[in-house]
């Protein structure tokens, strides 16, 4: 995973996710979700876009778009209405897998300072607060 959030780092030169949505070809989408979703990843006819829910505040939305990024680089051709509809597998690990993407796309080349906190990182880092459980 690091791996490959170093190589799309080093070939968009930033690790702003609408950037390198962008630059992937990943057409990019808001719209109101309702309550509870908060983007959602999907492919049509070889197109793929990110939906994030227009409601959202900024630092989630920057979430949001990693989260989906994640699932576009480390998840393709999985469908996550067809795996929760029609099969066993455990959609949770999938994810934890894109949120640790997120997590670490956008803290990328920083690293805690002297006696800073992770909370006060992941601020710095526009990262929710409620996703430090995905830094390690």
């Amino acid at each position: 995973m690091d791996k490959l959030i170093r190589k799309l780092i080093r070939k968009f030169q930033t690790n702003d996710p609408f950037t390198i949505a962008e630059g992937l070809g990943i057409h990019l989408r808001y719209a109101d979700l309702g309550e509870g979703t908060r983007g959602v990843y999907y492919k049509i006819l070889r197109r793929r876009f990110i939906v994030i829910h227009e409601q959202l505040p900024e630092d989630w939305r920057r979430f949001v778009c990693a989260h989906e990024l994640g699932h576009d680089r480390l998840h393709p051709g999985f469908n996550r209405f067809w795996l929760d509809e029609q099969s066993f597998f455990n959609v949770g690990k999938y994810e934890r897998q894109a949120s640790k993407f997120a997590v670490r796309l956008l803290t990328a080349g920083d690293a805690l300072a002297h006696s800073e906190t992770l909370e006060e990182l992941l601020m710095r880092n526009g990262v929710p607060v409620e996703m430090q459980k995905f830094y390690f």
